[in-house]
């Protein structure tokens, strides 16, 4: 994305609460960045590596709750607790990591998917600690020097300067040697290996730099919240991330906030304009419809919206230009004759 569009994008995003002044609004779009952080990460992992992970929520939930137990139980400092759960996510990632990521294809899957269910079976099951299905609360809002992140607005552009962040250091990261590694390995991991490069150690650092994503997403969430529960953390919300990720773009680092967009844009608007129609409607409306976008994704835009709009833009633009010469030139050949 050239300069001027970033630019673009972000007085967009300043604008945004300014100019609609509505708190579901602004709820809605402290939800597209915290998923869009955890798709970032997923996407570094998938797109890059080409490796299947359903365990971001589980990571998600890491987070959410490590700083709820740090801060709630043992009064520790908000960003102390959100370090923390990096930590343990990205040591947790490391233990999963390096037996699972040995794994290929549908199995690689599975066991990230099987390890999705433990965390939150723990979460239910660990009650003193967790809280179990009662979950816990009054987890304490975040606060910078004088200012208290107590309000929506407030609250917006922080997770979005953390987002913006994160999007910044992805684009060094796939840019850089690192990224150059991944690429290799995800086209051939034999030559990659004929090339001095480990796979399985590249794969790792980048699982476990997923888990840190998803992690500090589910730190802020908690403090956004401030009350969380076992429910958000079920495996199908890992599902959703990886939706979101595939409809976004895999191989673009814009793909993740694209996607969370999309998702949690559409989502909002079925779970608003599908009760005025049918009135027991439940959440299938929204799953039928997350399924036709995927699959529409896949088949006319496989690397996803964020790359699938562009290169059609790009083809439109094009196609606009070569017509405007082609007009252009017929009325230089009509003058010439006159």
């Amino acid at each position: 994305m050239g300069n001027w569009r970033i630019v673009v994008f972000v007085i967009v995003l300043i604008a945004l609460p300014v100019v609609f002044r509505n708190p579901y609004l602004t709820s809605v779009l402290v939800i597209i960045g915290l998923y869009g952080i955890v798709a970032m990460g997923l996407g570094l992992l998938l797109g890059f590596t080409g490796q299947i992970s359903i365990s971001q929520a589980a990571f998600y939930g890491i987070g959410a709750y490590t700083s709820a137990i740090l801060t709630v139980t043992y009064g520790v400092s908000p960003w102390v607790a959100i370090i923390a759960g990096c930590v343990i996510s990205a040591i947790v990632a490391l233990v999963i990591g390096w037996p699972t990521l040995k794994l290929e294809e549908n199995y690689l899957a599975l066991a990230t998917l099987g390890f999705g269910f433990i965390v939150y079976i723990s979460f239910m099951q660990m009650v003193e600690l967790t809280g179990g299905p009662s979950g816990i609360r009054h987890i304490p809002p975040l606060s910078l020097g004088f200012m208290t992140f107590d309000t929506d607005v407030k609250y917006y552009y922080l997770v979005w300067v953390v987002a913006l962040g994160l999007l910044y250091f992805s684009s060094k990261l796939v840019k850089s040697r690192v990224g150059r590694a991944l690429r290799a390995i995800r086209s051939s991991e034999i030559a990659a290996k004929s090339v001095g490069i480990n796979p399985t150690k590249f794969k790792v650092q980048v699982f476990m730099l997923s888990a840190v994503f998803a992690s500090i997403a589910g730190s802020l969430y908690a403090h956004y919240v401030s009350f969380i529960s076992p429910s958000p953390f079920y495996v199908t919300a890992s599902i959703n991330f990886v939706i979101i990720a595939v409809i976004g773009g895999l191989t673009n680092i814009w793909g993740g906030l694209v996607g969370a967009a999309v998702i949690t844009g559409l989502g909002e608007l079925v779970r608003e304009v599908v009760p005025l129609f049918i009135p027991d409607a439940g959440s299938e409306y929204e799953l039928i419809l997350f399924g036709v976008i995927l699959v529409v994704t896949m088949i006319f835009m496989p690397q996803g919206l964020s790359v699938g709009v562009k290169d059609g833009w790009m083809k439109w633009a094009g196609r606009s230009k070569r017509i405007k010469n082609i007009k252009e030139g017929e009325m230089n050949n009509e003058n010439t004759v006159a």
